[in-house]
């Protein structure tokens, strides 16, 4: 199995956070931020990860994405999301009043904490939400073992 390096999602944000309040305040107009909207940038899609008995679900948000641009992989129990979200139209810099939205290649890995049956999994895409069904291989699921009074 193949070590993957991970760094919290919320630590990376945390200094992106901390990288654009310093960009913006002494460059305003030439921050790190600003550049990353105006250019594409980094963006990485919010994903949830239910565990049941019988299987685990993860329900990724992926707004603005179409179906076609999502591929999805399982390797070793290792989650991958990866795709693009493309821009809708062409817009010169300097017509900008505002930009938020950000676009270009995205990627979520996440490592799964049991081994799944590849041949049952499903996926559905809705409103913006993909949702990924990973039945749980039966070796996985929990065995409850009843307790018998002596």
């Amino acid at each position: 199995m193949a070590l993957i390096p991970w760094e919290p999602s919320e630590i990376r944000n945390m200094k992106n956070i901390f990288d654009d309040f310093f960009d913006m305040g002494m460059f305003p107009r030439q921050g790190r931020l600003q550049k990353r909207w105006l250019e594409g940038g980094e963006w990485s899609p919010v994903v949830d990860i239910i565990d049941h008995k019988d299987k685990i679900i993860a329900k990724a948000e992926l707004p603005g994405v179409k179906k076609e641009d999502i591929k999805i992989t399982l390797s070793e129990n290792i989650l991958t999301i990866r795709g693009e979200r493309k821009k809708e139209e062409e817009v010169k810099k300097e017509d900008y009043y505002c930009c938020e939205r950000v676009h270009g290649s995205y990627s979520r890995t996440i490592a799964l904490p049991v081994d799944i049956e590849k041949e049952n999994i499903t996926s559905s895409f809705e409103n913006g939400v993909l949702e990924i069904v990973l039945p749980k291989a039966k070796e996985s699921k929990p065995k409850e073992i009843e307790i018998k009074l002596k």
